[in-house]
């Protein structure tokens, strides 16, 4: 009878440690979680990207570079420090050969940044390790090289009608997730008709067929066209039929009109304080959050992947300072690339930046409750800043 009970007990203490950790998978952090947990969620997220690479093929894909496009003497993008008890691997693949062990290695070189590997030298070899790895990236040239972790997207466009995001490019393919007609999104490149997005740690492709409105985002701070955005960026969300998950998608479309606005040279933006306080009065609903390393239900949950969005687009701007910024732990948030994320949520977990322009700014946040969310920031003039000042100084 003993022995049963402590069978039971077992089973019981297991099935809690694999439930547990994978709902916290999805939840935004905005607390501190322990260090067991993060091992936990970091070896799921390594599941996870591992099943978005063995994703079924049914046409091409984007493919990234590999060690065969690089040698001894490439030049290196990036320098970064390695946590303990890493490696290269020879291929993309967290069950492939070790090219060697990074147990000693100091300084070691990035070659190619990928959304989920990068292409590493260290000790006159070559191979790929995973971004979770990294620490302490710098840019080799930081006046000529974009910091670590930016993707620019090229263009801006509308749907024009229901628009499956595929994985791979073909009609035929599976889709991540499909769009409304009528919502913005970035597209990071172009390639054979279809538009390139970054989904999660892997890639998403659309036809571009099915997108109107085409605008190119501006390489630099001086708008192509009146209507250029300089900076713009797209993350992507569950879409899971649920009551707790449809309330996540209510706050992240409350975050998103709570941070639009007009920034002056000089003015910065405080996420918790201006697009909190994450009350129901401000018409916040509970969803899941982390706090203290455990999963509940908290007013605001999903902001964090609105602070998340924004500091991407942030970064692709040199005039934009970025003052606190902390990510949500060695996992990061797997909506994103790891490395790119911004908690928010409390005095320690805050996203504030200034806008150090000498032109004044707008940013936005678009989402359609369809899986999609865009963060754009344009270059305004003095007579929408005055205007904007106007007609908020009352509030």
């Amino acid at each position: 009878m003993m022995k049963r009970l402590w069978a039971l007990l077992l089973a019981l203490t297991l099935t809690l440690t694999l439930l547990t950790p994978a709902l916290a998978e999805d939840d935004d952090d905005l607390g501190e979680i322990s260090e067991e947990e993060e091992r936990t969620i970091l070896e799921m997220d390594a599941i996870n990207d591992d099943a978005e690479a063995r994703v079924a093929e049914v046409g091409p894909v984007f493919e990234e570079p590999t060690l065969k496009d690089f040698d001894l003497k490439s030049t290196a993008v990036y320098t970064c420090r390695v946590k303990d008890n890493s490696y290269l691997y020879a291929e993309r693949d967290i069950a492939s050969a070790h090219v060697c062990s990074l147990s000693n290695a100091r300084t070691c070189e990035i070659l190619y940044v990928g959304v989920n590997w990068v292409i590493m030298r260290w000790d006159n070899k070559i191979g790929y390790i995973k971004r979770e790895r990294l620490e302490s990236v710098t840019a080799v040239d930081p006046v000529n090289t974009a910091p670590y972790g930016v993707q620019k997207a090229t263009y801006l466009a509308t749907t024009a009608e229901t628009c499956p995001v595929h994985q791979s490019m073909s009609d035929q393919a599976d889709s991540w997730v499909v769009l409304n007609p009528g919502t913005m999104l970035s597209i990071w490149r172009v390639q054979d008709g279809w538009g390139i997005v970054i989904y999660h740690r892997t890639y998403g492709y659309i036809n571009m067929n099915l997108l109107t409105d085409l605008i190119p985002v501006s390489p630099t701070d001086t708008p192509v066209r009146a209507d250029t955005p300089i900076a713009a960026y797209t993350s992507y969300y569950s879409m899971a039929d649920n009551d707790v998950n449809k309330a996540r998608l209510i706050n992240i479309d409350v975050g998103c009109q709570r941070l639009t606005r007009v920034m002056a040279p000089g003015e910065s933006f405080n996420f918790n304080k201006q697009v909190g306080p994450y009350r129901k009065a401000n018409g916040y609903q509970p969803a899941w959050v982390l706090s203290g390393g455990t999963s509940r239900l908290g007013y605001g949950g999903g902001t964090c992947q609105v602070s998340s969005t924004l500091y991407n687009a942030l970064m692709q701007l040199p005039g934009i300072t970025i003052l606190q910024r902390r990510p949500h732990g060695p996992s990061g948030a797997k909506y994103l690339p790891h490395g790119v994320d911004a908690a928010v949520g409390n005095d320690s977990l805050n996203l504030r930046f200034r806008n150090d322009y000498s032109f004044p700014i707008r940013v936005e946040g678009h989402t359609s409750y369809d899986g999609a969310l865009l963060m754009v920031i344009y270059r305004v003039s003095d007579a929408e800043l005055a205007a904007w000042q106007a007609d908020h100084s009352a509030t």
